[in-house]
This record gives structure tokens, C-alpha cells and sequence, in this order.
């Protein structure tokens, strides 16, 4: 009995010893899968890295770019687009304080499957709308694949109901044609400051008479205007990133550039017509004229790209393309996320099985990840919601809840930091940076050389994801330092594509007072007095 106990004794302390090995043995595979999975988020770290040193890299990038999209067609990623807009409304145009823009003014903003009409009204003293209308309208599914005619039809009547509504107001006056700012969110080849060539249908329109007759957009409005008896004039053609700075000019005269960083991204601002070397001889008025950058596509080895930037632009419909855009922007910001989720997924089980719906792109939206990234409960409740409803990853650790969050950290930092060093290369072309500027030629004194410098802003990103907004900031201050960033306002200025359209028909209307008129533009030797205008 003794030798058959002392085996079993033996028996028990081996089966110990082996679970215990197992057990240690799944403690061993489960942190290592764990550091594999920690690795993803270091290497992700170290790709996205947004030092100041490389941020200003990426400024003085932008800024050259800047210079040579201007100099010619064709020069740079940075398309530099002349919008032929000369000049921007005033609220504060006189010492009296009586505006330059007064009167009732439209807008029509088509850049999807709803289009928009708004009216204003403009008077007083000081910058003042006394009254703004708006309707929405969506745009039938056939009428995207229709022709133009029936298309700007559609629209000239839905516009035509809208101001006839205002017959029934006793302050109605027919003795005046209306005149209309038209935001056509679509690519363009601007013409002049009223007219404009479709280069290409998004967001599922499909019209190919615009292009195999290339039609000007504003000559088929203004046609269907005349078809349904409505007697109203474009008197510009602008997209939402003009209108924006025209309405935060109209605000505040120290506005120099807009900003919109949203579904998409794109910035516009003022720019020395002598400085425009592609034009050479544009002459205007004001010295000066606004710039459309469609920066978006800018591009430099400076920018801290990933691995899953290059499959997301791989993956895309326009691969090597906009490549700034998908690095910054609320359509990819998401998708970057996923994917960092799916390699996660891929180097450990900790996510449990790999979810199908992790391969599928733009399954995590920006809205979603912006959710998970400001989930301040204890438990990260919102996190786990959102892993589990969109992605249908149930039950995960709180661990690695908190490493989700922190991939949302990462990838937004950089996104906003990047936007910032846009804005700071956008000040640096116009010497406006602190640094004396690539044109300006001043020096360093920063308290007496600085001036205020407003850059209005729109755009979900920056508007609703306080993360982001707050990491912009951030980065707008390390690389300016506190001294100058002090002087650069950020000024949220929302519907330029409505409003500001509007208050460009004001300035570019034919009832405007000579003083106030659009001015010409013409091709001359002649030089400019570029000093009114920055």
C-alpha cells in the first residue's frame, strides 16, 4: 500500500506540475500575444509621430508648394486655382459704419442629393444680416442622371416657388433684378467670377451633357432661369471654401484664408495678384485676389504616412491621390482605425475571432470612432458598444478597450496636428507666421511686426470633435510657440456655402455703388499696389 500511495502521491504532483505548465504556459502565449498586439499600437505611434521638427518640414513644404503651384499649370500637387474673386465683403466699409453690401441677396448651394436656396437680408449700420431664410430641397434620383436641362430646370422652379413667397411680404420690391451666389460644390475650371466649366460629376451624378458640350454651370442656371420666368442674375460662382471666407471676412476684415476640414478637406485664401506668376500681368483693384488651393491633394515625403494610409490609397478610387485629404480628413479617419483594429485582430485573438465586418472599409465611421475616443465612463460603455453594433466584437476586456482609445488618440492627433501645419505653411506663403514670411521680407521683432490674423474655420471635424480641435490648437502653438500663436485666430464660421454666397452676390451685384462694384480683370504689364491687399 505504501508503494501504491507513494504512486499515487507521485501521479498527483506530476498532473500538478503539468497543469500548472499549461497554465503558465497560457499566461506565457497570452502575453506575448498581448505585447505583439501593444507592438501594433508602438509602431503605430512611431509612424504617426508629429514632432514639431517634422511639422515645421511639412510647413515649409506647403509653402513651397504654394510658390510652385502659382508659378505654373501643372507645377505642384497643389492645384492654386484663381477664383476671380478680387474682393471680399465688408461689413465695416466707411467711417460712418454704413455697410457697403445692403439689400436682399440669394444663394443656391448644390453639392449632393439636396440643394439649398437662401435668402438675406442686408442693412443697418456695422456688419448686420437683419434676416436669413432657408429651405432644402432634395434632388429626385433620376433627375442625377438626367440632363442638365432637366436638372437646372428642376432647380430655377424650386427657387422661383421659394421667392415667390416673398410677394406676400409688404417690404417686396420687383424694381430690382435679385441677384444669386451659386456654391456648386462640384470641380470647376473657374472663368471669371460668374462663370465656370464642369471638369467632373461626384457623389452620384452623372450627367454627361456638361461635359461632352462643356457647358458653362452658370449659363445653364442662368438658361433655366430665363425658361421658368425668374428674373435673377448669378453674380458668382464660388465653392463652400470661398464662401467661407467671405462670410468671415464679412465678421471680421482681419480674415486672410479659410479652412474647411470636414467629410472632406479644402483651403482658399488671399493672395498678392503680383504673386500669382502663372497669370503674370492679372491685374485688380484690390492688388490681390483669392486663391483656391484644393489642398487636399498636397503631398510631401515630410508627412508621417502608415502602411494603412498606403493600402487605404491603394484600396480608393483614386489611388495616389488627395493624399493629404485621406491623412486628415473625417471620410478616412475611421477607416485608418479599422484598420489598425483588423492588424490587432490578426496578431492575437484578444478581439476573439476575427470579425468579418473588420474587412469591410468605411464600416467604422469617423462619428463612431470620435465616440469611442471621448468615452470618459469608467467602464468605456461606448466603446464596447460600438465595437460590438458595428463591428460585432462583443465582450471585450476593458484592457483592451482602453488600447482601441488609444489608436483613436493617434490617429486623430496626427490628423490635426498635420491640419495645423496646413494652416501655419497657408501663413508662412503671405508672411504671417512670425518668421518675416516667404515674400515679405521682414524680420523677427514679433510684438511689433506681428498683426492679428484671422483663418476662418468650418467643418465637422473641427466643429463637433473637441479632441481634434483641441489637438489643432496644440499643434498651432508648438509650432508658431506662444508669442506668435497669440495672434492667429481660428474663427468658426459655419454656412459660407449659404450665407457667404450670398454676401458675394452682394458684393458682385449690379446694383452695388461704383465704388463697391466687381472690378475687371485684365491682362497687363502694369504693376499692382500688392500692399492693400495683405
Amino acid at each position: 500500500m505504501g508503494k501504491v500511495g507513494f504512486g499515487l502521491a507521485v501521479s498527483c504532483a506530476a498532473a500538478t506540475c503539468a497543469i500548472a505548465a499549461i497554465l503558465v504556459g497560457k499566461r506565457v502565449r497570452s502575453r506575448r500575444k498581448w505585447r505583439r498586439v501593444v507592438g501594433v499600437l508602438k509602431d503605430l505611434e512611431e509612424a504617426c509621430e508629429t514632432s514639431v521638427g517634422r511639422l515645421k518640414q511639412v510647413v515649409d513644404a506647403m509653402a513651397v508648394e504654394m510658390h510652385a503651384g502659382l508659378a505654373s499649370e501643372g507645377g505642384s500637387k497643389l492645384k492654386m486655382l484663381l477664383t476671380f474673386v478680387d474682393k471680399l465683403p465688408n461689413g465695416f466699409s466707411n467711417l460712418e459704419g454704413i455697410m457697403s453690401e445692403r439689400g436682399k441677396y440669394y444663394a443656391l448651394d448644390l453639392g449632393g442629393t439636396n440643394f439649398r436656396v437662401l435668402r438675406i437680408q442686408l442693412g443697418g449700420k456695422r456688419s448686420s444680416i437683419l434676416s436669413c431664410d432657408v429651405e432644402r430641397q432634395p434632388i429626385p434620383q433620376d433627375l442625377m442622371t438626367s440632363t442638365s436641362e432637366d436638372l437646372f430646370d428642376f432647380i430655377a422652379l424650386s427657387l422661383k416657388q421659394f421667392v415667390e413667397k416673398e410677394a406676400q411680404n409688404s417690404e417686396f420690391s420687383p424694381v430690382k433684378r435679385r441677384e444669386l451666389g451659386f456654391t456648386f460644390s462640384f470641380p470647376v475650371k473657374q472663368t471669371s467670377v460668374s462663370s465656370g466649366i464642369l471638369i467632373k460629376w461626384t457623389k452620384g451624378f452623372a450627367i454627361k451633357d456638361m461635359f461632352m458640350a462643356a457647358k458653362d454651370v452658370s449659363e445653364c442656371l442662368q438658361h433655366a432661369f430665363t425658361r421658368n420666368g425668374l428674373d435673377m442674375r448669378v453674380a458668382v460662382l464660388v465653392n463652400d471654401t470661398v464662401g467661407t471666407l467671405a462670410l468671415g471676412h464679412y465678421n471680421d476684415p482681419d480674415t486672410v484664408a479659410a479652412v474647411i476640414i470636414g467629410t472632406g478637406t479644402n483651403a482658399c485664401y488671399l493672395e498678392r495678384t503680383d504673386a500669382i506668376i502663372k497669370c503674370q500681368g492679372l491685374l485688380t483693384t484690390s492688388g490681390g485676389m483669392v486663391v483656391n488651393m484644393e489642398w487636399g491633394n498636397f503631398w510631401s515625403s515630410h508627412l508621417p504616412r502608415t502602411s494603412y494610409d498606403g493600402d487605404l490609397d491603394a484600396e480608393s478610387p483614386n489611388p495616389n491621390d488627395q493624399g493629404f485629404e485621406k491623412m486628415i480628413s473625417g471620410m478616412y479617419l475611421g477607416d485608418i482605425v479599422r484598420r489598425v483594429i483588423l492588424r490587432m485582430s490578426r496578431e492575437s485573438d484578444i478581439f476573439g475571432p476575427v470579425s468579418s465586418r473588420l474587412s469591410m472599409r468605411f464600416i467604422l465611421s469617423t462619428p463612431s470612432m470620435a465616440g469611442m475616443h471621448g468615452d470618459e465612463s469608467p467602464d468605456l460603455t461606448e466603446v464596447a458598444r460600438i465595437l460590438k453594433e458595428e463591428l460585432q466584437i462583443p465582450d471585450v476586456p476593458l484592457k483592451v478597450r482602453k488600447l482601441v482609445v488609444k489608436v483613436c488618440d493617434v490617429v486623430t492627433r496626427r490628423a490635426a496636428r498635420l491640419a495645423a501645419a496646413g494652416i501655419v505653411g497657408i501663413l508662412k506663403k503671405i508672411g504671417r507666421d512670425g518668421s518675416g514670411g516667404s515674400t515679405s521680407g521682414r524680420g523677427r521683432g514679433i510684438d511689433s511686426k506681428m498683426r492679428r490674423t484671422v483663418v476662418a474655420i468650418d467643418g465637422s471635424l473641427y466643429t463637433r470633435y473637441t479632441m481634434f480641435k483641441e489637438y489643432l490648437h496644440e499643434g498651432l502653438c508648438d509650432i508658431l510657440g506662444e508669442e506668435v500663436a497669440q495672434y492667429v485666430i481660428l474663427k468658426v464660421t459655419e454656412d459660407g456655402s449659404g450665407i457667404g454666397a450670398a454676401l458675394l452676390a452682394a458684393s458682385y451685384s449690379s446694383h452695388s455703388a461704383p465704388s463697391s462694384s466687381s472690378s475687371s480683370l485684365s491682362l497687363s504689364s502694369s504693376s499692382v499696389d500688392s500692399k492693400r491687399f495683405l
